[in-house]
Order: structure tokens, then C-alpha cells, then sequence
């Protein structure tokens, strides 16, 4: 029986320290049914060149430059020049285990269609891991094994955004790269979870996901806080927001404020909640805020919390289960 063909689609700008030592972790893959369509985002270095020679001694490396501009823009070029039944992303300075396309084919066709299949990731740099990467790793892990990504979705994006693949039928059906919204990985992920695709378990490590200092996540606008607010404020009332309920905002410092302030501009009423007495009952955007022992008296809210210290998180939800009330139906982490 033949192998299904898999497209891996990779946009890269200026990664000629990195590059080499990616496309080579693809070409020795165990699995060989691929082809990379790697679109060159006007690179100002040799990157071109470098991708350009391998792909004269390997005929599934297939190399365009960007139409447009940006990695959203690269990626719908990608995703127009593939044809492999399933697709999968591949960030350019980073490096695949020799088992993970494998490892992602065998999954999806245990599994079927309407599953991302899924790998663990780690970290790894010249200068070492910081406290907020590890345990960035550490937490992503902890949901693949367990498959319950979408479990804490408005935290942070839940799937990284180079481990990942699925039906190419799936990632037509839930829009692929079409929508020019960022971060587009989040967006993406966000869309998974809408369309109803399962994220299968996995406790395999099958991505090696390089940190360095000029890395696009560290450095680029679309990867500011405010970026990410927007984007779990959208999905939140498009997915889970019931109109029914009253919305409460737990915290006030800068992610509950910026809420706030987007609530208003969409004029959407809420009640605001903290457990700081400097600001109980001082009023901002025009509303009050109150006590955080007045949750108990809004009738059936839905609160998004935007407290960050993990000890008070832990404190919250335990504040959460003696009023009976479930994560992702009665209240949501923003961070």
C-alpha cells in the first residue's frame, strides 16, 4: 500500500544560521512520501541560496518566494502549492525528531478524520531556557499527553504551531490560512477547537523547537499581549459566551483593564471583581469594582479571570469548586 503524500509547509526569512540543519532533520525522516513547500519571506541573507541548492538534489523540496508579505501571506502560498493528503507547518529554524511525520501518519490514520495529531516539543538554545519557556513546555506537554488541549485554551495557544498535522480535507473545512488574523498559529488552534476536531494524545517527542533572541515570536508586534487578548476575546464570545449570562471580569490589572475596555467598546455590560482593596470601589470605563466575594451574588455569571500569579489562580479555582462552578462552562483563565 502506498504512503499518503504529506505536505510540510515552511516559511522562512532570513535564517541561514538555522536552515541547513532544519531541512536536513526532513530529508532523513523515516517516513519518505513528503514534499516541503518552503516559501522564502524576502530573505536579506543567504537563505535562498542555502535552501535553493538542497532543493537541486531533492525534488520534494519545492521553493517559491513570497507573493505577498508576512508569514500569514506565505503560508496561503504554501498551503496553494501542496497537494499532499495530509499537511502539516515547519518552522524553519527548528528541527524535526527522525520519527515525527511517522509518528503524525500513523495517528491520523488510527484516528481518522477530524483529529489533530500531535507531538511533545522542547526547547532548546545556545544560551539556555528561560523560566517562562520551560514552563511554556512543561504545560504544553502536560495537555498533549493528556489530549485535552482545548482545556485551558484562552491561556495560551495549546498546540505549537510547527507540531501538528491533519486531513488536508479538515484544514480546508475550518478555513486553513485564510484569515488574516494574529497570531495566526493561535487563530488557527482556536479554529480546530470550533470546527470540533479532537486532539489525540500523545506522549512522543517529535519537535525540537529552537530559542534564540531574534526568534519572531520574542521580537515581532503580532506576538504583543494585546494580540493575544484580542484574539481570546473574539473566539470567546464567538464559542462560548452565553448571552444569557452576565460576564464578570475577575482582576484589574493590565489584561483585566484591557478587557474592560474592550467589553465597553463593544458595549457589552459586565460586572468587575477583585480582591485588591486599593481599587474596590473605585470606578473605571465606568464601572465599579467590586469585592470578589460578590461573585456568589451575580446570578449565573460566566467570569473571565485575568489574575496571573499561579498561587492565587490555584486559590480562585478552589473559590470556583465551592460555588459549583466548571472550567470552560462557568469560567475561563485568560492567562
Amino acid at each position: 500500500m502506498s504512503q499518503p503524500l504529506v505536505s510540510i509547509l515552511t516559511p522562512f526569512k532570513n535564517v541561514s544560521d538555522y536552515i541547513e540543519q532544519c531541512l536536513n532533520s526532513i530529508i532523513n525522516q523515516n517516513y519518505n512520501n513528503w514534499e516541503l513547500i518552503i516559501i522564502d519571506d524576502h530573505s536579506t541573507d543567504n537563505s535562498f541560496d542555502i535552501v535553493e541548492d538542497l532543493a537541486k538534489s531533492d525534488s520534494r523540496i519545492k521553493l517559491f518566494k513570497n507573493d505577498g508579505d508576512g508569514i500569514i501571506k506565505a503560508l496561503q502560498k504554501a498551503f496553494k502549492e501542496s497537494s499532499g493528503d495530509y499537511v502539516t507547518r515547519m518552522d524553519s529554524d527548528d528541527i524535526m525528531a527522525k520519527n515525527k511525520l511517522e509518528v503524525m501518519v500513523n495517528q491520523l490514520k488510527e484516528y481518522g478524520k477530524q483529529h489533530v495529531a500531535l507531538g511533545l516539543v522542547q526547547y532548546f538554545s545556545a544560551i539556555g531556557i528561560s523560566n517562562g519557556y520551560a514552563k511554556y513546555e512543561a504545560w504544553l506537554n502536560r495537555l498533549t499527553e493528556a489530549g485535552k488541549n482545548y482545556s485551558e485554551i484562552y491561556k495560551e495557544c495549546v498546540i505549537a504551531s510547527p507540531c501538528w498535522m491533519l486531513h488536508r480535507t479538515d484544514l480546508l473545512a475550518c478555513d486553513a490560512f485564510n484569515p488574516n488574523r494574529y497570531p495566526e498559529d493561535y487563530d488557527l488552534t482556536f479554529r480546530f477547537y470550533e470546527h470540533g476536531y479532537k486532539c489525540i494524545p500523545s506522549n512522543q517527542l517529535l519537535h525540537y523547537w529552537r530559542d534564540y533572541s531574534t526568534r519572531t515570536s520574542r521580537t515581532h508586534k503580532h506576538y504583543a499581549q494585546n494580540y493575544f487578548l484580542d484574539i481570546k476575546l473574539h473566539y470567546f464570545l464567538k464559542l462560548d459566551y452565553n448571552t444569557s449570562r452576565p460576564i464578570t471580569i475577575w482582576g484589574a490589572g493590565f489584561k483585566g483593564k484591557t478587557i474592560a475596555k474592550r467589553l465597553v467598546e463593544k458595549g457589552i455590560a459586565f460586572h468587575w471583581i477583585c480582591d485588591n482593596v486599593k481599587k474596590i470601589g473605585k470606578e473605571i470605563y465606568g464601572v465599579k469594582l467590586q469585592p470578589f466575594e460578590d461573585l456568589k451574588e451575580i446570578k449565573n455569571p460566566q467570569t473571565i479571570v485575568t489574575v496571573a500569579n499561579e498561587i492565587e489562580q490555584k486559590q480562585i479555582v478552589l473559590y470556583f469548586d465551592n460555588l459549583n462552578m466548571k472550567s470552560m462552562v462557568d469560567y475561563f483563565f485568560f492567562c
